[in-house]
C-alpha cells in the first residue's frame, strides 16, 4: 500500500481509503493478532500522510506546526488538508482545534488530522451551519471531540475520550471504538454511531432529536433526564446493541446488554431500544422508565439507522442482530423498548 501511494493522486487516495478500512473494521485475521496488524496499518497510514507534499496543487496537501503559516484557500473543493498535529499544543489559542477552525474559515471542506496525541476540542468552535465539512481524526484524539458541531461530519478512526459530542446540535459523528464519560451531555441533535462501548453517564440531559446507535453497552446512567420529545415526531432515541467483536470478524453478545443501573432515569421524552433477546434487563435497573414491547412502528423507526450502522461498521442487521442462537427472530423478539413514565404516574 505504501508503494501504491507513490504512484499518483488516485492511487494515494485508494491506499489511504483501503488502509483506513482495514484499521476501522473488524475482520477475520486468521492466526495473526489483530493488535499487531493494527499497528502495521497505523504506521503505514502515518508514513503515507507524512510523505504528502507541502503543496496546494495535489489532491492531498499537508501542513504541520512549522508550516502552519502557509495555510491558504484550497485549490479545489475536493482537496484534502492533511494536518500533522504532533507539535501543535493540545489546547489553547494555537491548538490543532483552532487551526481546524482557521482552515474551515479559509474554505477547506475536507480536513484530516493525524499524529493526534490527546489534542482536545477537535471540531469545536466552527460556528453554525457547517454542512459539507468533513473531519477525519487519526491517532489518540482528546476530550471534547465533536462538541458543539452543527452540520459537519466527523469520524474518529479509533477510540475517543471523555465529553465526546457535548451539546452537539446537528451533524454526524462516527467513532470506530469506545467513548468515555459524559458522552453527548446536553446534546440537542445529531446522528451518532459508536462501534464500541460508552462509559458512565452518556446522553445525560440530552434534548431535541439526537439519534444514536451504540453497538456495545454503557456502564450506567444512560440517558438520565433525557428530554428528546416524541421519537415518532422528530424526537430522539438511543439504540444499544450490547455486542462485542469476535476474533473471526463477527459480533457476539456481551454477557449483559446493560450491566448498570439508572437506565433512562427520570427521562421525560425519547426512547431507548435495547437488544435484549434473553430478557436480561430488569425493572430494577430503571428509575422512572418502563420496559415495553417493540412494535412494527418502532422497528421502522430504527431500521434505517441500523442499516447505516451496518454500512459503517459491518454489523449485519440480519446476521449479527436478528439471528439469535442460530435462529432468525422477529425484531420484537430481539429488541425491547424503554419509554418514559409520565409525571402523574411517578407521583
Amino acid at each position: 500500500m505504501k508503494s501504491l501511494a507513490l504512484r499518483g493522486q488516485e492511487s494515494r487516495r485508494f491506499a489511504i481509503q483501503s488502509l483506513s478500512l482495514l484499521f476501522d473494521r473488524v475482520y477475520d485475521t486468521g492466526y495473526k493478532k489483530r493488535s499487531s496488524l493494527l499497528h502495521l496499518y497505523h504506521e503505514a497510514l502515518n508514513e503515507i500522510f507524512s510523505s504528502l507534499p507541502l503543496s496546494n496543487y495535489d489532491l492531498y496537501t499537508r501542513l504541520d506546526w512549522k508550516n502552519r503559516s502557509r495555510l491558504v484557500h484550497p485549490g479545489l473543493d475536493s482537496q484534502v488538508l492533511v494536518v500533522d498535529a504532533l507539535e501543535f499544543p493540545v489546547d489553547g489559542g494555537e491548538s490543532a482545534a483552532r487551526f481546524v477552525v482557521g482552515a474551515y474559515d479559509q474554505g477547506w471542506k475536507n480536513i484530516l488530522l493525524y499524529n493526534l496525541r490527546g489534542h482536545r476540542f477537535i471540531g469545536s468552535g466552527l460556528g453554525p451551519g457547517t454542512n459539507g465539512l468533513r473531519i477525519d481524526c487519526y491517532g489518540d484524539v482528546g476530550d471534547y471531540v465533536a462538541s458543539g458541531i452543527d452540520g459537519c461530519e466527523l469520524t474518529v478512526h479509533g477510540a475517543a475520550q471523555d465529553q465526546v459530542a457535548q451539546i452537539l446540535k446537528y451533524g454526524k459523528l462516527v467513532v470506530h471504538g469506545d467513548v468515555g464519560q459524559a458522552f453527548m451531555y446536553a446534546a440537542k441533535g445529531g446522528e451518532v454511531y459508536v462501534l464500541g462501548n460508552a462509559a458512565g453517564r452518556p446522553l445525560i440531559n440530552a434534548v431535541g432529536r439526537p439519534r444514536v446507535v451504540i453497538n456495545g453497552t454503557c456502564l450506567d446512567y444512560l440517558a438520565e433526564s433525557f428530554m428528546a420529545g416524541d421519537p415518532y415526531s422528530g424526537g430522539g432515541f438511543v439504540v444499544v446493541n450490547g455486542l462485542k467483536p469476535y476474533f473471526d470478524g463477527t459480533f457476539t453478545e456481551q454477557e449483559h446488554p446493560y450491566p448498570g443501573g439508572n437506565l433512562f432515569s427520570l427521562a421525560s421524552g425519547g426512547a431507548i431500544f435495547i437488544r435484549d433477546p434473553h430478557r436480561k434487563v430488569t425493572g430494577d435497573q430503571l428509575n422512572g422508565g418502563r420496559l415495553a414491547d417493540v412494535t412494527l412502528k418502532d422497528w421502522e423507526l430504527i431500521l434505517p439507522y441500523l442499516e447505516e450502522n451496518e454500512k459503517l461498521f459491518g454489523v449485519s442487521v440480519r446476521e449479527d442482530l436478528l439471528i439469535v442462537d442460530d435462529k432468525l427472530l422477529d425484531p420484537s423478539q430481539v429488541y425491547r423498548k424503554i419509554e418514559p413514565i409520565s409525571l402523574q404516574e411517578l407521583t
